[in-house]
């Protein structure tokens, strides 16, 4: 195959990309189109991957019963959170949107296989967590793909991944990385949803190269 030219243009969209993908939380309830889940899904799979080794285990949640079990979750684990902050911070996080599981049409729990032979273990026996990491990998790939096609993407990371784990019966080597919400977003924008409602600015310092 001949090497495809990213030219400026491609590099000037690829940053746009990363400008506005954002974390969502607010969906529209229209479904997806046909196949376009599955295009979502293959363009994940294109993450590098420890070892090649390709961990990562999608799991499409779609049963009522399944998802009002994985919600009752989140609140449980979002009033211990709460516990955490106590003032203004406390209000403020008791007013954020967290998840976006009523609304979202689609929900996908990803998890890294932890005892794959795939790979045969190479780079990862002095570091195992780089299993996950690949998983984590997988997701932002599938995070960055769905903007490309105008789909949001939330990841839920207040559950307790252990009953989430039950509750979706997965093999025991099996450990949850994300629980991701994914729709078509009611809006779109380029700043973070936490920078607007002043949880949390972008910091400067996050560029920070140390030298040695």
């Amino acid at each position: 195959m001949k090497k495809p030219d990213f030219d400026d243009s491609f590099c000037n969209g690829l940053t746009q990309l990363l400008e506005w993908r954002r974390d969502v939380r607010h969906f529209k309830t229209t479904a997806l189109p046909d196949g376009l889940l599955d295009t979502l899904l293959d363009l994940a799979c294109l993450a590098p991957s420890v070892g090649n080794s390709q961990p990562w285990r999608f799991v499409l949640v779609e049963d009522d019963n399944t998802r009002q079990a994985i919600r009752e979750n989140f609140q449980r684990a979002n009033s211990q959170a709460l516990e955490g902050y106590d003032g203004d911070r406390a209000r403020l996080y008791a007013s954020l949107k967290l998840e976006g599981m009523d609304k979202a049409p689609v929900q996908l729990a990803v998890f890294a296989n932890e005892q794959t032979e795939q790979g045969h273990g190479l780079g990862h026996q002095s570091m195992p967590e780089m299993l996950r990491y690949s998983a984590v990998l997988a997701v932002h790939t599938l995070w960055l793909a769905a903007r490309a096609y105008g789909v949001g993407l939330g990841w839920v990371s207040i559950l307790d991944a252990d009953e989430v784990s039950k509750t979706l019966a997965v093999p025991e080597d099996w450990k949850l990385v994300a629980y991701c919400c994914i729709g078509y977003p009611e809006q779109e924008d380029d700043t973070p949803e936490l920078v607007k409602l002043g949880w949390q600015d972008r910091q400067a310092d996050c560029r920070k190269v140390l030298k040695r």
